[in-house]
């Protein structure tokens, strides 16, 4: 009787080790899977002008506002203009250390203002959310010595992802994962 219940407890701890290791075999990707995510075809250029919001991040330049980015070839450089035209900032290429897009997920102003006033309305429109898309880049500029982070809000991932891919093929940029970066010399 002992000798039984030896050779059953022996029996569950061999089948609970076997389901141990198996349970811990690493996952194999299909070749498809990989083949495909390398095969993505880049995005368009970017066009030499595009809608853009400032949001911060320049030294002098504290408030947000609106105007248009676009790409300055003769100086090699990012140029953000006001709704006048005026020129207000600039980057250039060669100061950009890394780039990315980034999506955050927001309410309406009128959403917000549904949503404080009592009536059947309120609890549905606390729900309405809208993507923003963003630009943000990471600079380290030699001959000012000025260096941070600024972003610009931008109209849609498709604009986005153009820009980012542009930008970086004019400020010698390597993407690793979704971001692009500037490797050390």
């Amino acid at each position: 009787m002992v000798r039984g219940l030896w050779l059953v407890i022996g029996v569950v701890l061999v089948v609970m080790t076997a389901g141990a290791s198996l349970a811990q075999r690493p996952r194999t990707m299909t070749q498809d899977k990989t083949e495909a995510a390398t095969n993505v075809p880049p995005p368009p250029p970017a066009p030499q002008t595009f809608n853009a919001k400032y949001e911060g991040g320049v030294f002098g330049y504290n408030n947000k506002m609106e105007g248009t980015l676009s790409f300055d070839e003769a100086n090699q450089r990012l140029v953000f203009k006001n709704d006048k035209q005026k020129e207000l900032l600039f980057i250039p290429y060669n100061a950009i250390t890394g780039a990315y897009g980034n999506t955050h997920r927001v309410q309406p102003a009128a959403a917000t203002l549904a949503g404080h006033i009592p009536s059947i309305y309120a609890l549905p429109s606390k729900l309405i959310k809208t993507k923003v898309r963003y630009l943000t880049l990471q600079y380290n500029d030699p001959d000012s010595k000025v260096n941070g982070v600024t972003s610009f809000k931008l109209e849609n991932k498709d604009i986005l992802d153009s820009v980012l891919n542009t930008l970086a093929g004019k400020a010698g940029l390597n993407k690793r994962g979704d971001v692009y970066v500037k490797k050390k010399e």
